[in-house]
């Protein structure tokens, strides 16, 4: 029982450093791109991994953590496919509408449902699908404003959904199949996240503001702003595989529209961005929808728990049972032994 309350307790820790460092790096990242005209979101998303791969690079040699040797092969396909999804994301922002480009963060949780259930035999109860509905409906109402469909668009977002469900899956099962803790599998992949970044963030970016990230001046202010988002950034990171790894792809994109909401609601209270009723109904509906999911996972989770205590339970009365059985069967033979002992004295 301890070790399941340490367990809850160390998600729900995760849960909130993830909460709590992504809505601080929104805030920051806002106020360096809209109000220090610093619009290099690619190139700065490889700043982030380089800043996080030093950083573990640090604490490993302090021996925080022990760096494990896992399959070089599997972490580099798996560093360049969520460099690819983040560029994807990046991309899709810039050639679709806002409307658009929050629909296509919200196909990401339908998507991972159907690969989980399609190729790792993950069921997912009706309770458990109608909240994720009831989240999906409410972020709709709260965050789309606009639709409008082109070509290239489209394709992008179709590729960011596929690379990023694919990547968000693979960081679960990767965990769990090599045995490695999200930290040791952060640090062993975000070289090669960064360096995907690195060269293709600059392109990217020119392409999508007509800017060179290059010829822009740095005042000591947006430098200022830029590293204090990589600092942010290394507990974004670091808590976006502790999630994963502890929870599910799945929940943590729930925890993203969280995050979603949370973000309008600041930008409201601290920015003074426009807020409507619209938004205040689909806010509401979004938290029914996650308290809803919250709780049904609680409710299977303990199910499960109650299922494997009991298998265990009846494997241990099995083993009892048939070391019983053994004891019982050497005591009848020493019995019938006896027996025919003493017939053979009386005979004599």
């Amino acid at each position: 029982m301890g070790e399941m309350s340490g367990f809850q307790l160390g998600v729900l820790g995760a849960l909130f450093l993830s909460v709590a460092s992504s809505v601080s790096i929104v805030i920051c990242n806002k106020a360096l791109m809209s109000n220090l005209g610093f619009p290099f979101a690619t190139t700065l998303t490889s700043w982030h991994l380089m800043v996080t791969y030093c950083t573990l690079h640090v604490a490993q040699r302090l021996n925080f953590f022990e760096n494990k040797a896992v399959d070089m092969k599997t972490v580099i396909l798996f560093g360049i496919l969520n460099g690819i999804s983040i560029g994807f994301l990046n991309l899709s922002l810039g050639f679709n509408s806002i409307g658009f480009y929050q629909m296509t963060k919200l196909a990401i949780i339908p998507f991972t449902v159907l690969l989980e259930t399609l190729f790792l035999n993950k069921q997912f109860s009706q309770k458990i699908k109608l909240s994720l509905f009831l989240l999906l409906v409410g972020v709709g109402i709260a965050s789309i404003t606009d639709l409008q469909l082109n070509l290239v668009g489209t394709i992008l977002s179709l590729l960011a959904i596929a690379t990023t469900c694919v990547g968000q899956i693979l960081t679960n099962t990767i965990q769990k199949r090599l045995n490695v803790s999200s930290t040791q599998l952060l640090y062993q992949s975000a070289p090669f996240q960064a360096a995907i970044l690195f060269v293709s963030g600059p392109f990217v970016d020119q392409c999508l503001t007509k800017q060179n990230v290059f010829a822009f001046k740095y005042s000591p202010i947006v430098l200022g702003f830029i590293i204090l988002s990589c600092l942010i950034a290394v507990s974004v990171n670091f808590s976006t595989f502790l999630v994963i790894g502890k929870t599910s792809p799945v929940t943590y994109q729930v925890l993203g529209h969280l995050k979603t909401c949370l973000v309008l609601a600041f930008g409201y209270t601290l920015l003074h961005d426009p807020f409507t009723s619209r938004n205040i109904i689909g806010i509401l509906i979004a938290i029914l929808g996650m308290v809803l999911y919250s709780y049904f996972c609680s409710i299977e989770s303990k199910k499960k728990q109650l299922g494997d205590l009991s298998a265990a339970s009846q494997i241990k009365d099995k083993e009892t049972a048939a070391l019983l059985g053994g004891m019982n069967i050497g005591s009848q033979e020493k019995e019938s032994h006896e027996v025919k002992k003493s017939a053979k004295d009386s005979l004599v």
